[in-house]
């Protein structure tokens, strides 16, 4: 599995709502200044994330996004789910063909270990991380700087 840019953002910025919920909806070019991710990219993400019931926007002066559910119902298996990313590790997308049409000898081993990423994905909520002291020091720093 590699998780491409489009997961890792989706999960930035997701988080970056999280962390500043309470200040109200927070608009993309503010996402965008402070995780560096281009507004037109993040616009495509939000799209889908909004399609998945993640977040919700906000029309009007003051508008923007802010979260669909609680932070704590929001899992980074369902971020990247949302944004159609996959943490299947095999080389045929679970369907056994992976050998000439056959399944190959770890076919098994693979599909077990994208079961496991997924599952470990599955209980890390928005709401764990913005309760990380980690996140919480990035997430100032960025705020000065703006």
């Amino acid at each position: 599995m590699r998780l491409t840019t489009k997961g890792r953002y989706a999960v930035t910025a997701m988080l970056d709502l999280a962390i500043h919920q309470n200040s109200g909806p927070t608009s993309l070019a503010e996402i965008s200044k402070r995780q560096e991710i281009s507004l037109s990219y993040l616009e495509q993400l939000f799209a889908k994330l909004r399609r998945a019931k993640l977040v919700t926007s906000v029309r009007g002066p003051g508008g923007g996004y802010q979260l669909g559910q609680i932070a704590n119902a929001i899992t980074i298996a369902k971020i990247i789910n949302a944004v159609n990313e996959s943490t299947d590790i095999t080389r045929c997308k679970g369907k056994g063909n992976c050998q000439k049409g056959d399944m190959c000898l770890t076919h098994h081993l693979w599909c077990d270990l994208s079961d496991q990423i997924h599952d470990f994905l599955d209980k890390i909520s928005l709401e764990d991380l913005v309760t990380k002291h980690e996140y919480r020091s990035g997430a100032k720093a960025q705020d000065l700087l703006m």
